[in-house]
């Protein structure tokens, strides 16, 4: 990839882009290319082919998606389907009959069965059930995979995929109806010591494990794999370690220095069990994650509250 190539980064506005862009600029790509929503509905087929008419990326990252945490999964079902396969639809196919010469897809974690073997590896996708209040978001990032693989097959594409573990870090979503579970949780810590609150309430029972990620990892890793990568295996990529979500919130508590306790209201959901990653692959083509978990949290929590 070029110093001088030409790069789209689909999504840049979001956490996995933006760290994308940064990790590009640092290492003296300058011919960057991007488009708020407002710019560029990515769900509208005739402004992406125009775009791809207009710029002619080389290369692609497309990280650009509607995402959320457990209630909005449940909540925005439909949108979450609907959006997503456009976006995906569009950005691939677009990129095929542009001639780009390679893709890397951002899919999720999640899109592997609820009740997976331990650790999980890449071809376990579709040999289960998926977790129910994911699924339709699930699906989606499933279609977007196994159009990279098979545009590769029948047209001879370089499209890859890759499948990120849960991630923090810069520019994630503290809203607490649509986050994730490690930035509600630096917000609901936060908030509690700020206002003296007593207690910090989570949901479900804090059993279940889950690998964290800091974005700039995953953006490195995705560059290592645009540059050494080629292939139809949608790529794992993560820690290869996991803490449960009770030893997480009391983590968090110990960085937000919150002085009260913690209650669990088990009537909630706790989501899937286990999702930890095998990261056995991306270990053997030569990349490894660099920032350890609590300071990547400290690192976050510094930046996003001042704490």
């Amino acid at each position: 990839m070029e110093k001088t190539a030409r790069i789209y980064i689909a999504g840049h506005h979001g956490m996995v882009g933006s760290a994308i862009v940064r990790n590009l600029e640092s290492k003296g790509y300058k011919n960057l290319i991007y488009r708020s929503i407002d710019e560029l509905d990515l769900t509208d087929q005739q402004s992406v082919i125009d775009f791809f008419e207009t710029e002619k990326p080389e290369y692609v990252f497309l990280a650009a998606a509607i995402v959320g945490g457990i209630e909005a999964n449940n909540n925005y079902r439909a949108q979450f389907l609907y959006e997503n396969l456009m976006i995906q639809n569009n950005v691939i196919h677009q990129s095929y009959v542009h001639g780009v010469k390679k893709l890397l897809f951002l899919a999720s974690s999640c899109i592997y069965p609820k009740m997976a073997s331990q650790p999980i590896r890449e071809e376990y996708l579709l040999t289960g059930e998926l977790e129910p209040t994911n699924e339709p978001y699930a699906i989606a990032k499933i279609a977007g995979l196994k159009m990279c693989e098979n545009y590769n097959r029948q047209y001879g594409s370089n499209f890859i995929s890759v499948m990120p573990t849960n991630l923090y870090g810069p520019n994630d979503n503290y809203d607490l109806e649509t986050s994730h579970v490690l930035p509600a949780l630096l917000r609901k810590f936060h908030e509690a010591k700020i206002e003296d609150r007593e207690y910090v309430e989570i949901w479900g029972t804090g059993t279940p494990k889950r690998d964290f990620l800091h974005v700039d990892d995953v953006a490195e890793a995705c560059f290592y794999l645009m540059l050494n990568y080629k292939g139809n295996v949608s790529v794992n990529i993560g820690t290869g370690k996991d803490i449960s979500i009770k030893d997480l919130a009391e983590l968090i508590k110990e960085v937000t220095d919150f002085k009260g306790h913690i209650k669990w209201n088990t009537e909630k959901p706790d989501g899937t069990p286990r999702k930890l990653l095998d990261v056995s692959l991306i270990h053997k083509l030569g990349w490894k994650h660099q920032i350890n978990l609590k300071d990547g949290i400290q690192q976050v929590y510094q930046e996003k509250f001042g704490g």
